[in-house]
C-alpha cells in the first residue's frame, strides 16, 4: 500500500513539473507572444472579444524581442487598434523571416504567404504596399510612409573641400556687405578725423594723421584683433573706432563658429546625391534586400538609370544582396558598400550610428500598411483606425518616441552660410555708430566755430562754414608745396 501511495505521489509531481516546464517554455519563445493581460482601462481587451493571430518580422524599431516578451513600433501600434476595435491577439514571428515574395513554384513566401495560407489573420510589419501584394491580399491605409533612399558610411562619401572653402561659413551677399562697411567705415573715420578739432585743431598749421591711406589700415588692423596706429584722441573718433571694433569681434565670432561647423560637416559634403551618381561611381558596391519591394521595383522600373541598378544588382546578386536588414547596416558600416532601401529605416540607421548618412534624393515614395486577407472584414475598420490614430497626432508621437536620434551632430540639411539678414542687427549698429560719430564731430566743430566766431565778431554759421570747407578742401601736397615756396622767396 505505501509503495503504491508513494508511485502515486511521484507520477503526479512529475507531470506537474512537466506542465510547469511546457508553460516557461512558451512564455520564453520570442516567436510567439500572449494576448496582452486586460487591465482596469475599459478599452483594453477582454474575456469574450475575437483573438486576432498577428504575423511579423524582427527588426528594429518595428518588433523587438526584450526578454520575454515582444516590444517596438508596431506593438504599440497593435496595442492602440486592438484598444480601439477591442479584440484580442496573438502575435507570432514569421517562420521564413521573409516580408513577402513569389517564390519560383509561384507561391507566397513570407508575411503575406502567411495571410494567404490563413495562418495569420493580419500581417503587421514595415510591409510595403504594392500591386503585386494587393493582386493577393488587402491593405489598410498606410501607417507610414516612406520612400527608396541610400544609406552610406560618411568617410566612404566625403569628397574634398575646394579651394576657396574658407568663404563659405558667409553668403555673397553678407561679404559684399561687409566689404561695403568697411569702406563705409575707414572713409567716415578720414572724414570725422578732419572734421574733429580735437583731432586737427589747427588745418593750416598741424598734419593730419587720419589721411585715407591710413583710415583704411585702421579698419584693417581691427578686422585682424591687432591694435593699428594712429590713434583716435578725439571723442567723435573714439566712438566710430569703438563701434567698429565691436562690430568686427561679433563678425569674428560669427565667422568662426560658422567654419567650425561646416569644417565638422564636412564629411556630410556628399558628392553621391542622386542614384544617377551611384551608378557613375565605381568606389562603391551597392545593393539591396534579396526578394524585397526594393529590388522588384527596380526590375521593373522603365527608368534608365534605375535599370542599371537592376543589373548591376543581378549580375552580382551573390555579392551585393543581403539577407536581413541588419546585415546591411553592418556591411555599410565595415566595407565600401551603399545599401539602397527604404529612407525610414535608413533615418534610424543614421539616428544610431553617427557615422551612417543616407542621400539626399528619394524615389519609389510608398507606404506601410496591414496585410489581410481578401475576405477579411478587419480591413476597413483597421483602415480607419490608423485614420483616427494619425489624425489625433498618435503615430507622430510613436515615430518620435521610436527614432530618437542618440547622435548629436551637424547635418548639411541644416547647415548653410550666414546669410545677410541673420546679422542685420550687427550692420545696423555699425550704421548707427557711425551716425553718432559724424553728429559728434559736427559738434565739436560747432563748438569750436561759437568760440572763434565770439571772438572774431563773426556769424557763427559763416565760421562753421569756413571751417568745413577749410577742413575738406587742405591737401598734404598742396601745403607741403606752398611751405616750400615760401621759404625759396624768404
Amino acid at each position: 500500500m505505501d509503495k503504491g501511495l508513494h508511485f502515486t505521489i511521484c507520477v503526479i509531481t512529475t507531470v506537474l513539473l512537466l506542465r510547469e516546464s511546457s508553460q516557461a517554455g512558451e512564455e520564453n519563445d520570442p516567436e510567439i507572444l500572449a494576448a496582452p493581460k486586460s487591465g482596469a482601462d475599459s478599452r483594453g481587451v477582454g474575456e469574450g472579444l475575437p483573438t486576432l493571430t498577428v504575423t511579423t518580422i524582427l527588426e528594429d524599431p518595428y518588433v523587438m524581442v526584450r526578454g520575454a516578451e515582444l516590444e517596438g513600433y508596431c506593438m504599440d501600434l497593435l496595442a492602440a487598434l486592438a484598444a480601439m476595435l477591442r479584440f484580442q491577439y496573438r502575435v507570432k514571428v514569421v517562420a521564413d523571416g521573409k516580408y513577402g515574395a513569389v517564390a519560383a513554384g509561384g507561391n507566397w513566401t513570407g508575411m503575406v504567404g502567411e495571410v494567404l495560407r490563413r495562418e495569420a489573420d493580419i500581417a503587421l510589419a514595415p510591409l510595403t504596399v504594392t500591386s503585386a501584394r494587393e493582386e493577393v491580399v488587402s491593405f489598410t491605409t498606410p501607417f507610414l510612409q516612406t520612400g527608396i533612399g541610400i544609406l552610406l558610411r560618411k568617410d566612404t562619401a566625403s569628397q574634398d573641400m575646394s579651394f576657396f572653402h574658407f568663404l563659405a561659413p558667409f553668403s555673397k551677399e553678407t561679404w559684399t556687405a561687409l566689404l561695403f562697411a568697411y569702406l563705409l567705415t575707414s572713409f567716415c573715420l578720414f572724414l570725422v578725423a578732419r572734421l574733429s578739432p580735437c583731432e586737427w585743431s589747427e588745418p593750416k598749421n598741424e598734419e593730419n594723421h587720419f589721411t585715407l591711406l591710413n583710415s583704411l589700415w585702421f579698419g584693417a588692423g581691427a578686422l585682424a584683433l591687432q591694435g593699428a596706429t594712429p590713434r583716435p584722441q578725439a571723442l567723435s573718433v573714439r566712438v566710430i573706432a569703438v563701434v567698429w571694433w565691436l562690430f568686427t569681434l561679433a563678425l569674428l565670432a560669427a565667422y568662426i563658429a560658422n567654419f567650425t561647423a561646416l569644417l565638422g560637416a564636412g564629411s556630410e559634403q556628399l558628392p553621391i546625391q542622386t542614384f544617377e551618381d551611384l551608378v557613375k561611381q565605381r568606389n562603391l558596391e551597392f545593393g539591396t534586400l534579396e526578394g524585397s519591394s526594393t529590388f522588384y521595383y527596380f526590375k521593373n522600373s522603365k527608368n534608365p538609370v534605375h535599370q542599371l541598378i537592376y543589373e548591376y544588382m543581378e549580375k552580382r546578386r551573390e555579392h551585393v544582396l543581403v539577407k536581413t536588414y541588419q546585415e546591411a547596416v553592418q556591411r555599410v558600416m565595415d566595407s565600401n558598400y551603399a545599401f539602397i532601401g527604404e529612407s525610414i529605416s535608413q533615418d534610424l540607421a543614421a539616428a544610431r550610428h553617427c557615422n551612417l548618412i543616407r542621400a539626399p534624393e528619394l524615389i519609389g515614395a510608398r507606404g506601410f500598411g496591414i496585410a489581410t486577407s481578401q475576405a477579411s472584414p478587419w480591413t476597413k475598420p483597421l483602415s480607419i483606425a490608423i485614420l483616427k490614430l494619425r489624425e489625433s497626432g498618435d503615430l507622430d508621437y510613436l515615430r518620435n518616441k521610436w527614432w530618437e536620434s542618440s547622435c548629436l551632430r551637424h547635418s548639411r540639411e541644416h547647415w548653410g552660410p550666414l546669410e545677410l539678414p541673420a546679422l542685420g542687427g550687427l550692420f545696423l549698429t555699425l550704421g548707427i555708430g557711425l551716425a553718432l560719430g559724424i553728429l559728434a564731430a559736427l559738434a565739436e566743430l560747432f563748438s569750436r566755430s561759437r568760440r572763434t566766431a565770439s571772438h572774431a565778431k563773426k556769424s557763427c554759421c559763416s565760421v562753421f562754414t569756413e571751417e568745413i570747407c577749410t577742413r575738406l578742401r587742405i591737401k598734404e601736397p598742396a601745403r607741403q608745396s606752398q611751405e616750400t615756396s615760401g621759404k625759396a622767396n624768404a
